[in-house]
């Protein structure tokens, strides 16, 4: 006879509006037998009874719509971001926040490379670094010429390549020894890479570059680093920890390329049944992808492999860039204050309509890649930050569904973080979703007030209630490793709109706890397709719990991050995190 298990709690938050509450869930064959009190467990007759949940909050398993696993294999390399930030063994990285500190750090690790006896000439890659909480300063390829320069050589004359993934993973800071390796001079045409303006340098490359044109010029000579580099196991097993951490029962990869050494070590992890989270990757169909035909075809051959942990046929496109690497598309009136790439890089104090950020993608080449995924009928989601590259997807969206209408498609937009309300009733008259990346309110919202993009769209940015209002379908998450994995701190983000300055950026556009702890479950699983199995809790559903320790309806709304998460229950198996998780720890009180 199959065996029935019920789990008695505090408090059962289903997110199913029909039964919002409940104190008990049975749980058979990995799925939801049963909803409600005691007596409807009895219903279903014999029963084990586990009441290790006796004292929590269940929850529906949080969902990231937008993550990447790298989140769990970036530790491989050094961490040089403002933020502090705790790696998955419990080490604090202190956040560095002063460009001498910056140097000061780089020298200790070319150091200790040295001492461990890596050759002169091993590059020293780390990553987590933003100029742009740096004020009055760029730093650009001088600046790391000081680093491991042997004493009384003149600039430049260093052994060591140096290569800074900054944290939003669309720009590297490098030193000279690297653009000369890389062949990078003033007659390189590509765009993205940056060159100083003015001074005895100007035309000379200032070691920033943008975006994966200008970037692959690099690694093709380092190999891949940051969030396109090969997942290992090590970062996988990390991974795992870092979502039972924080209640995480469902996560995306929302770039890998799905080749067959790829697909072995998502298919060996995942199909482990002590694997503690599901895994829905997202095919990467954009820069030094194939072509869309060839990826189409690729991404419906792998349907067929995929498992309860592991779900594929999810395609990702790319527009534009990052909003504060000034790569995002904007409409006018562009960039608030653009960084000067001359002298200094100070932050110009005039607005700089002509700067509009980098198309990743060409919006016509765009247009007839998602046709192609479309009518293969994939799933398409599609990164864009600027409200431009927004625009531009829509309208684009607009056209291909006017030519080959699709019902229940399902395409989302991520980041979306300009969408207006104009834009938002165009998506939900096209049936589009959006996956707003509320993380950023609290880790670049006064860079985006003061600097990118000024205090009238900062107010604006990840305009949830904007989304809701208009009837678009909605999710919110982290982007990890571009801010850390927490799906209650990005509850919390998206229903409090804090900075770090204690701004309150655009607090009409916030959520209700209720509508947030929907947004990083039932919403995040609709965008994914997989509301039908997960999102709620509801008989015939996965039995995917979040096990918290503390009831986030109960706590003040300033509170939400700070809930602590005793573990997950992912198709019925029960993974314990530990007595000390909460998602405050994702968030450090660092004023800037």
């Amino acid at each position: 006879m199959t065996r029935t298990t019920v789990y008695p709690a505090r408090r059962i938050l289903t997110m199913n509006p029909a039964q919002p509450e409940a104190t008990h869930v049975a749980v058979r064959d990995g799925r939801i037998l049963a909803v409600g009190d005691a007596a409807r467990m009895a219903a279903w007759g014999p029963f084990t009874l586990d009441e290790r949940f006796a004292d929590c909050v269940l929850m529906p398993g949080f969902v990231e719509g937008h993550c990447h696993l790298k989140e769990g294999g970036m530790w491989d390399r050094p961490y040089l971001g403002w933020f502090d930030r705790q790696d998955p063994d419990g080490r604090v990285w202190p956040g560095t926040r002063t460009l001498d500190a910056v140097v000061q750090r780089l020298s200790a690790l070319d150091a200790e490379m040295s001492s461990a006896g890596q050759p002169a000439d091993a590059p020293l890659i780390v990553w987590g670094f933003d100029p742009i909480y740096f004020s009055g300063e760029r730093m650009n390829a001088l600046h790391l010429d000081a680093v491991g320069r042997p004493p009384g050589n003149p600039p430049g004359q260093a052994r060591r390549p140096i290569v800074i993934a900054h944290a939003n993973g669309h720009l590297l800071t490098v030193n000279s020894v690297m653009l000369r390796a890389a062949g990078i001079t003033a007659e390189t045409e590509v765009e993205g890479v940056m060159k100083f303006e003015a001074g005895p340098l100007a035309g000379q490359p200032n070691g920033e570059l943008q975006e994966p044109a200008a970037m692959y010029l690099v690694l093709r000579q380092i190999g891949p680093a940051g969030l396109l580099a090969p997942m290992n196991d090590v970062g996988m097993h990390n991974f795992g920890r870092i979502a039972c951490l924080h209640g995480v029962t469902t996560a995306t990869d929302l770039v890998n390329r799905l080749g067959e050494a790829e697909l072995a070590v998502l298919e060996k992890h995942c199909n482990q049944a002590d694997y503690p989270v599901r895994i829905v990757p997202a095919f990467q169909a954009f820069h030094g992808s194939q072509g869309a035909a060839q990826g189409a075809e690729l991404v419906r051959s792998l349907t067929g492999r995929s498992t309860d942990r592991l779900r594929l046929g999810l395609v990702k496109m790319m527009l534009d860039g990052s909003i504060q690497g000034f790569s995002g598309r904007l409409r006018w009136p562009g960039y608030f204050k653009h960084p000067n790439a001359g002298g200094a890089g100070a932050a110009s104090d005039n607005q700089n309509a002509t700067h509009k950020g980098i198309w990743v993608t060409a919006p016509a080449q765009f247009e007839a890649d998602f046709e192609t995924y479309h009518r293969a009928g994939l799933q398409v989601h599609t990164h864009t930050n600027g409200d431009e590259a927004s625009e531009v997807a829509i309208n684009a969206i607009e056209r291909v569904l006017a030519r080959a209408p699709r019902p229940d498609h399902r395409h989302t937009l991520q980041h979306g973080q300009m969408i207006d309300t104009a834009l938002f009733r165009r998506m939900a008259a096209l049936g589009l979703c959006a996956n707003l990346f509320s993380n950023h309110l609290w880790y670049w919202g006064d860079q985006h007030h003061d600097i990118t993009i000024g205090p009238d769209r900062a107010h604006r940015l990840n305009a949830c209630r904007s989304a809701l209002d208009a009837g678009v379908a909605l999710a919110i998450h982290s982007d990890a490793p571009v801010t850390p994995l927490a799906p209650l701190f990005t509850a919390w983000c998206a229903v409090n709109r804090l900075t770090p300055s204690g701004r309150v950026l655009g607090a009409a556009e916030a959520l209700t706890v209720p509508e947030a702890l929907r947004a990083i479950t039932l919403g995040a699983a609709w965008t994914l397709k997989l509301d039908a199995e997960i999102g709620s809790i509801e008989c015939g559903k996965r039995a995917d719990f979040a096990v918290l320790r503390d009831d986030p309806l109960a706590l003040p709304p300033a509170q939400l991050k700070d809930v602590r998460v005793w573990g997950t229950v992912l198709s019925g198996r029960v993974f314990e995190a530990g007595p000390s998780a909460s998602a405050s720890a994702s968030a450090p009180a660092v004023a800037l």
